[in-house]
């Protein structure tokens, strides 16, 4: 038996029906069957279709696979099937595990309207100009990203995540941010309270909740780089200013790198790395306890939570790490050619930056690359003056200088 079945999947915006389309409305009144997530279907019940309650993929065809008298499914979705929703696994699975011979699978997206396009409306504003992120169920950067930005729109579901924000708003000094609220968004109970950040508690961001954030002083450290007197300083060495802008280049850093800053010292890279991309994570490799301390104090300083701070010897603690798409060995403790295998074997292709400033480091370099431990290295020496005014003179005072070693997949 040939058959053709039909599976729309629906945008139902935030579940109050005064807020469906008139397309959501005429199919949902025209399908035999509707799925979807026990809150969804909730909202759907003056319709009183057969219903299947499940939003996982997998559960939905082998339901659909042995209830073949529906050809008319509407699976119900929240807010807008093209906005962090589960509409795209959903059709992937669905042709891929429900098209054959006896069956021709036609499957269509009707748009909803999200929480944030109606938050925005409601608050008199646009959404086109704001970083929009979901944390509900995912991890994301999203304390560098309301930092940085003017206008942050954050998804938020649970308790667990509402505590977090609330402590880290306040680790990162985003006390003068606004926070817009929105609970309940389209239903008779919906509100919108307004917070400043040094006011949030977890309960107003308990549950599902759509949330603004207005910052009027967002950083712009990652379009000018961070001058030596802005950093939080002790007696740990920090790479300079002008080679760490000529590491970081070298470095190539993509958008969803993973750093690993052996020997970190102060953090300066990773830091700076961090601030590339939102998107970045950065594990910061210090021995020092001082040198930990003033990683944590300019993570605070300058916004950047996906910078891990990992107290210990590399490559002992490197075992844990997830994958490395980058490395920068700004110090060894002598474990050069040591950290080189460790790195390696996590990625081959790894691209790695060291800074030298011995030429016993240089040798080492060396007998790396006559190991294969280094494939290709390309060295170059940096030598750094800067003037310094002494009464009516003024001096060009030399840095000691610094190899620059990069080594990189070619092509």
């Amino acid at each position: 038996m040939n058959i053709t079945r039909q599976i729309y999947l629906i945008g139902i915006g935030m579940g109050s029906r005064n807020t469906r389309t008139l397309l959501t409305e005429s199919i949902l009144e025209q399908c035999d069957c509707i799925i979807g997530a026990s809150r969804m279907l909730e909202s759907v019940q003056e319709y009183k279709k057969p219903q299947f309650c499940s939003y996982k993929p997998d559960e939905i065809c082998q339901w659909l696979d042995t209830h073949l008298q529906y050809q008319n499914i509407g699976i119900v979705l929240s807010g807008d099937t093209g906005f962090y929703s589960g509409a795209k696994k959903l059709e992937n699975v669905i042709k891929t595990k429900l098209g054959n011979d006896e069956q021709c699978i036609q499957v269509y997206q009707i748009p909803g309207i999200s929480s944030v396009v109606y938050l925005a409306a409601k608050l008199h504003t646009s959404w086109d100009d704001a970083k929009i992120i979901s944390a509900h169920g995912e991890k994301q950067n999203y304390i560098q990203t309301i930092a940085n930005h003017n206008k942050t729109f954050l998804l938020l579901g649970g308790n667990d995540i509402a505590e977090e924000v609330c402590k880290k708003v306040k680790k990162y000094h985003l006390d003068d941010t606004l926070f817009y609220i929105g609970k309940n968004l389209s239903y008779e109970n919906e509100l919108i309270v307004i917070r400043k950040g040094s006011e949030l508690t977890i309960e107003d961001l308990s549950g599902l909740c759509t949330v603004m954030i207005k910052n009027t002083r967002p950083q712009s450290w990652k379009y000018k780089g961070i001058p030596e007197e802005e950093w939080v300083r002790g007696k740990v060495p920090m790479t300079k200013e002008e080679i760490r802008e000529i590491s970081l280049r070298k470095l190539g850093l993509t958008e969803d790198a993973v750093l690993y800053d052996i020997g970190a010292g102060t953090g300066s890279v990773s830091i700076e790395a961090a601030l590339c991309s939102e998107k970045i994570r950065v594990y910061a490799i210090e021995k020092n306890p001082e040198g930990i301390s003033l990683i944590e104090e300019n993570k605070k300083k300058f916004c950047t939570d996906w910078v891990t701070t990992i107290e210990g010897v590399a490559p002992d603690v490197l075992n844990k790490l997830e994958k490395p798409t980058h490395v920068f060995i700004g110090g060894t403790s002598g474990n050069l050619k040591a950290i080189l295998k460790a790195v390696r074997d996590r990625n081959p292709e790894v691209t790695i930056v060291l800074n030298a400033i011995t030429l016993e480091t240089i040798k080492e370099t060396m007998e790396a690359t006559d190991e294969r431990l280094l494939l290709n290295p390309e060295i170059i020496q940096v030598c750094v003056s800067k003037a310094k005014t002494l009464g009516q003179y003024h001096m060009m005072l030399g840095q000691n200088p610094i190899y620059v070693v990069t080594d990189r997949k070619e092509g």
